[in-house]
């Protein structure tokens, strides 16, 4: 008997539909399991600590991956888990990378002397909060509300705050897509 008569004979017994829904489900589940844990996750955006670029309760695509080839860059929109508060996930824009000094002073924030343009923020930081020294393996994250006390983010670190710098191993990944509500999907 050839290879193919055997993937063709009727002498095999036909599966019953109760195993083949079984099956399905067993290797949609083994396969959701690996998408979450290493490729892709959704997230929801919670409070307004980055309008006017994310909403309440919108839902996002996270790239869990990326950052195993390639460290965070400037401008990424990350997701990660604060130190200061273990239990929740915080969605954050990438501001300062290691070995960067932020200033944010006279409604600017300078990295390395220059004053960044930030298309995505509505509302300049009022407050003087001084300088940051980013660490090695750290990024220094700020949310685009910049309202005082509207983004709990590097600005405000421990033990005050519950983010300070964030540790490139806390951080979950980087959103790239917004798909709910369906009327808003969008790339980031």
């Amino acid at each position: 008997m050839s290879i193919k008569d055997f993937f063709t004979s009727k002498s095999r017994k036909p599966k019953s539909s109760f195993r083949e829904w079984v099956e399905t489900i067993l290797i949609s589940g083994i396969l959701a399991f690996f998408i979450i844990t290493f490729i892709v996750q959704s997230f929801v955006v919670k409070g307004s600590s980055m309008e006017p670029s994310f909403h309440n309760s919108e839902r996002v695509f996270v790239n869990k991956f990326i950052y195993r080839f390639t460290e965070p860059d400037r401008g990424d929109v990350i997701v990660f888990k604060p130190d200061g508060d273990p239990r929740n996930r915080y969605i954050k824009r990438v501001i300062g990378l290691p070995g960067d000094t932020i200033i944010i002073e006279n409604k600017e924030v300078r990295v390395n002397g220059e004053v960044i343009e930030e298309e995505y923020i509505d509302v300049l930081i009022g407050e003087n909060y001084g300088t940051y020294e980013v660490p090695e393996g750290h990024v220094f994250v700020l949310g685009d509300n910049r309202h005082l006390y509207a983004s709990s983010d590097s600005r405000f670190m421990p033990p005050e705050g519950t983010v300070g710098y964030v540790d490139y191993n806390s951080i979950s990944g980087k959103a790239f897509l917004v798909y709910w509500p369906i009327t808003k999907i969008r790339g980031i």
